[in-house]
């Protein structure tokens, strides 16, 4: 099978198990009435199918979304243009402790390599995050986007996908918000200075995909996650009924969404943020663009007041998005002696 450098080996507890099939089961929702003149709240099915999926699944998929096929098809040409790109050409726009955007290819999740290599970019043009996890520290710095030479359209799809994308997360939230039973805008002054980005994903071919991961079992930190996935497939998502990993089917023209931690916070519990993982294939590269929404730095996050009462106390305290973040990006570059900074540290 070749040789793998032991930074990349998964325990064996974590480590993938064979599989050929894909599961049955994570929700696919037809958003096509939100394309209509007709107001959300109208779409009584669309809103119960989205609880149902957040509450059951912390996943689903969606077609009929209203993001152009071009934009994406663009976006998914200018990625494997890049990654294509000699090593010493990528690092140019190599991200650092300092600038946590542009290129990457040795990430940690749960202190072990992943089989990958990333490239971020910011949507927001002035995102602004702490310059450092200390609570004390209230300094906050500029997140700039680092664009390559080549492809020499690469910025110019990005930002058209991103906007595409930032339309999709506001229609999905009032979805969201709406089937918690909430107002539609419930969530929107949360975004108003958002620290959203984009990845694009690439993971190379895997000698041993029975002992490495594409990305190890983690958590999305954020509000919501899109993701688009090509057709090799390999994004695994824990079934919260008995534990087991299953093994998401790429749909045409879909987007993969997942509730984040901070919508498990907001929720007080309703809706899970899931444990999830990639595989990666001995023959093929897989190429993914997760579209990461996050709030304001200075947001606290909490469960919200609509959905506390004494029969249904707060289940977490309040934590800063922005030093929560600036944690997590931390552990990205060095191996931690203890686990990362999770919502499971805000439990009451």
């Amino acid at each position: 099978m070749g040789e793998v450098d032991p930074a990349f080996i998964q325990a064996p507890e974590h480590r993938p198990k064979p599989q050929t099939s894909f599961a049955q089961g994570i929700p696919l929702i037809d958003l096509s009435p939100l394309n209509s003149s007709e107001p959300i709240e109208a779409a009584h099915q669309l809103i119960s199918e989205t609880g149902r999926a957040c509450q059951e699944w912390g996943f689903f998929q969606v077609i009929n979304h209203g993001v152009p096929l071009k934009a994406r098809e663009n976006i998914e040409s200018a990625a494997r243009k890049f990654f294509a790109l000699p090593k010493e050409e990528k690092k140019k726009v190599a991200r650092d402790e300092v600038n946590p955007l542009g290129y990457y290819d040795t990430e940690h999740t749960k202190n072990v390599r992943d089989w990958k290599e990333v490239f971020d970019f910011v949507v927001r043009d002035r995102s602004l995050i702490p310059a450092s996890p200390e609570s004390d520290d209230e300094e906050v710095k500029e997140l700039i986007s680092q664009w390559p030479e080549f492809p020499p359209d690469i910025r110019e799809v990005c930002e058209e996908y991103a906007a595409e994308m930032l339309k999709l997360a506001e229609k999905l939230l009032g979805v969201i918000a709406l089937s918690l039973g909430l107002e539609r805008t419930r969530f929107n002054s949360f975004f108003d200075d958002h620290t959203t980005f984009i990845r694009l994903n690439q993971y190379p071919p895997c000698p041993a995909p029975d002992l490495a991961l594409g990305v190890g079992r983690h958590k999305d930190g954020g509000a919501l996650t899109i993701l688009a996935q090509d057709d090799v497939g390999g994004l695994q998502v824990k079934r919260k009924t008995d534990g087991e990993w299953v093994l998401v089917k790429p749909t045409p023209d879909s987007f993969i969404v997942n509730v984040g931690d901070i919508i498990q916070v907001w929720s007080n519990d309703k809706y899970e943020s899931v444990e999830h993982r990639v595989k990666v294939n001995s023959e093929k590269e897989r190429f993914s663009i997760p579209f990461f929404h996050n709030p304001a730095h200075y947001t606290w996050v909490e469960p919200l007041k609509e959905l506390v009462n004494d029969q249904n106390p707060a289940k977490f305290k309040p934590y800063n998005w922005g030093k929560f973040f600036s944690a997590r990006k931390r552990s990205n570059f060095m191996k931690l002696d203890v686990e990362n900074i999770q919502i499971q540290h805000f439990k009451n």
